[in-house]
């Protein structure tokens, strides 16, 4: 029974697999910056960083303003003049219409208007770095889970392959139990690993699948229900250590936006700095006034009056005291910059370190990989010799069961290592900021 529900899970897996879509690892890279929500979010942000540098030319413009008004007032009056002459006037309507246009132009400000163009212009660059940055830091880690899935594939396959020598122990054991030439626990624990490699492929493709979903999961769902990656690992087995640490700091991502955090920091100093100086503004404006009454209200009262004009100059404005806000907002800038410096100099030593510690896995990975190839093909043949003195007597069940754990461990540490020296390789691209070359 237990054997017709493995083989038909089985069954039904390699039916899904055979007419499931194979996604290729370009593809998967090229979802990931398209629908990656960690992604998404980024370059939203940095679009309003952009936003606001397309406009920043505006600091450099005048400032011009239209008002208007039309006031209807009623009014009841009561005058009286020294020499007794009395005016009462009841619901005594007017109107009254005001409008100008106002222009003032910043001429000298310290040179503040430069700096914040700048700096404005630096948190637009420094948007796009930090959208790099996400897009190589997703790209590492939907790789990483692409190559997992092969890995557990991989690792199903020697499951597999495992299983097999447990059937064939089966039917060697039940052969000799029936011939009076072995004994009935050879037989029990030849069932008992058999049980255990059958529940070991259940768990396996159910990690599989898990991985599957999630890297869908990183790519916005982007793939198809049903899908399948390719089954080999390829690996570069010729990164050098100083290939990666050549020029680091002008390729390393995280690194770029740190130090473009940096320069923004000392262009927000240069900007509260020259908030000290004098401020020269260009003003003009150009008005209409007009009044008209349709009762007189008092002796002196116009029933018609109009004005209209323009004017220009100028204006200074020195500060000299504001509650040492100038002062604070320097000091403030000074100790973010120090800040940031910190932070630039802590992302490079933990760049430093990412590359030596990867490229110690790298080396070790590889070294160890060369070793369990050759490994693999020795522990494949002792099973194969277990098997046939198995079957001729000259092997008991035992060692048969000795190799056959050999050889599980050899696919083991095989394809740890295979899957390590790929996801070293990965980090070390990452740090280097060539992954997506």
């Amino acid at each position: 029974m237990k054997r017709r529900i493995i083989g038909l899970f089985l069954g039904v897996f390699s039916f899904v697999t055979s007419y499931s879509q194979e996604v290729k690892l370009d593809e998967v890279v090229q979802l990931a910056v398209k629908k990656n929500y960690d992604v998404l979010v980024l370059q939203k942000t940095s679009d309003i960083a952009a936003n606001d540098n397309r406009y920043a030319f505006g600091a450099f413009l005048p400032q011009i303003n239209a008002n208007g008004a039309l006031v209807r007032p009623n009014n009841n009056s009561r005058n009286l003049t020294f020499s007794d002459l009395a005016t009462n006037v009841d619901g005594a309507q007017s109107t009254q219409g005001t409008s100008s246009i106002q222009l003032v132009w910043t001429l000298f400000d310290g040179t503040k208007m430069f700096a914040t163009r700048k700096r404005i212009e630096e948190l637009a660059i420094l948007g796009e770095a930090n959208v790099r940055n996400q897009i190589m830091n997703t790209t590492a880690l939907v790789m990483s889970t692409y190559y997992n899935i092969i890995r557990q594939k991989q690792q199903l396959k020697a499951i597999e392959e495992l299983m097999k020598v447990s059937e064939e122990r089966v039917k060697l054991a039940e052969k000799k139990l029936q011939v009076g030439t072995g004994g009935k626990p050879e037989l029990l624990q030849a069932k008992v690993d058999l049980n255990a490699n059958r529940t070991a492929i259940l768990a396996q493709l159910t990690l599989i699948q898990q991985l599957k979903d999630q890297l869908n999961g990183q790519l916005g769902m982007g793939l198809p229900d049903q899908y399948e990656v390719t089954d080999t690992i390829p690996i570069n087995l010729f990164i050098t250590l100083q290939e990666i640490v050549t020029d680091i700091e002008k390729t390393n991502t995280t690194l770029i936006a740190a130090r473009k955090n940096v320069d923004v920091a000392d262009l927000v100093l240069k900007e509260n700095r020259r908030s000290r100086s004098p401020v020269i503004n260009f003003t003009s404006a150009y008005f209409f006034n007009q009044t008209e009454n349709e009762l007189q209200t008092s002796p002196a009262a116009q029933k018609f009056t109009r004005q209209w004009g323009y004017n220009y100059g100028a204006n200074i404005s020195i500060p000299i005291m504001n509650a040492m806000n100038v002062n604070r907002l320097v000091g403030q800038s000074k100790i973010n910059v120090k800040r940031q410096q910190l932070i630039y100099d802590q992302q490079l030593m933990l760049a430093v370190v990412g590359v030596r510690v990867a490229f110690v896995n790298y080396d070790n990975a590889k070294k160890a990989l060369l070793i369990e190839e050759e490994n693999i093909l020795l522990a494949r043949e002792n099973v194969n010799i277990a098997l046939e003195g198995f079957k001729r007597g000259i092997t008991n069940y035992i060692e048969l069961r000795t190799t056959q754990q050999s050889l599980a461990d050899a696919y083991n540490r095989l394809i740890a290592a295979r899957y390590l020296a790929k996801t070293s390789e990965i980090e070390l691209l990452r740090l280097k900021g060539s992954l997506l070359n």
